[in-house]
This record gives C-alpha cells, structure tokens and sequence, in this order.
C-alpha cells in the first residue's frame, strides 16, 4: 500500500471512529439520568461502563474489540429490560445509537480488512517479482559466463 492510500485508509478511519465516539457519547449521555428517566442508576452505570469498553476499543482502533464490546453492552441492555430496570423507551433509544455505531465499526472493520489485504497482496506480488528477477539475473549470469569456464586446462595444448 502507497504511502498515500495509507494516508487515506487512515484519514477515513479517523473519521468514522470520530463518529462511533460521538454516537457513543451519545448513548452514554443518555445512559445516565434517574430512574425516571427510564433507567435505574445501577443499570445505567453498568451500560456506562460497556459504553466506556466499547469506545476504548474503538479508540484504540481495535474494532473487533470494539464489536465485541457492543454485543456485550446489548446482551446487558436486554437482561435490563428484561428485569424492569430499563423501560422499552429507553432500550429502543439506547439500541438505535447502537446500531448506529455497529454500522460504523463493521464499515471501518470491512475497510482496514480490505486495506490489509491489498497490502498482503501487493507484498506477494513484490516477493513474487523479486525471485522472477533473482531468477532473470541468475540466468543472464549464467548466459554471459566464458563458454570455456569450468574446462580446466582440458582442450588446451596437443597433448590431450
């Protein structure tokens, strides 16, 4: 990969994490609040904390992490909702952020699986042409060397 697309995959990368951070902010804000609000404060704490993974793995560039941690903070939002902590308002709003920020990170997980496969298919490539070349200059080493090396003194003299 050019130094350039390098730049570029990173350029994109760095926005798309900016945005899975402000949805994450998002979702974190409205995590917190009283219960009132649709959300019993330990519960909100703990989807806090799943947030808070989630947007370390994204920073972190780490999007599988990232993806992993999402599923966590989903398993804990349905166990939530499903003890009476968190009412369906509540889960429908904190699920729409977070499926925002799944489509963010599986669309930047799919770009650097791209990029690194590129990269991993230029690398073969280049190997590839440095034995086609090591090949060629052995064989024009071989195809210019003196027809009579390796004789010895054989063939020379009338004595043989």
């Amino acid at each position: 990969m050019s130094s350039a697309q390098n730049h570029r995959w990173r350029s994109a990368a760095a926005q798309g994490l900016t945005a899975v951070t402000a949805v994450l902010l998002a979702v974190s804000l409205a995590a917190c609040g009283p219960a009132e609000t649709g959300l019993q404060r330990d519960s909100a704490r703990q989807l806090q904390e799943r947030v808070l993974r989630v947007s370390q793995a994204a920073a972190a560039n780490d999007l599988s992490g990232g993806l992993a941690a999402l599923e966590s903070l989903e398993a804990d939002l349905e166990s939530a909702v499903g003890s009476g902590k968190v009412t369906e308002e509540r889960r429908r709003s904190i699920t729409t952020a977070a499926a925002a920020v799944r489509a963010d990170l599986t669309a930047a997980k799919a770009e650097a699986d791209a990029a690194a496969a590129k990269a991993a298919e230029d690398a073969a490539a280049a190997q590839k042409q440095a034995e086609a070349d090591a090949a060629a200059a052995e064989a024009a080493k071989v195809a210019t060397a003196p027809a009579s090396e390796g004789k010895g003194n054989k063939g020379k003299g009338k004595g043989d």
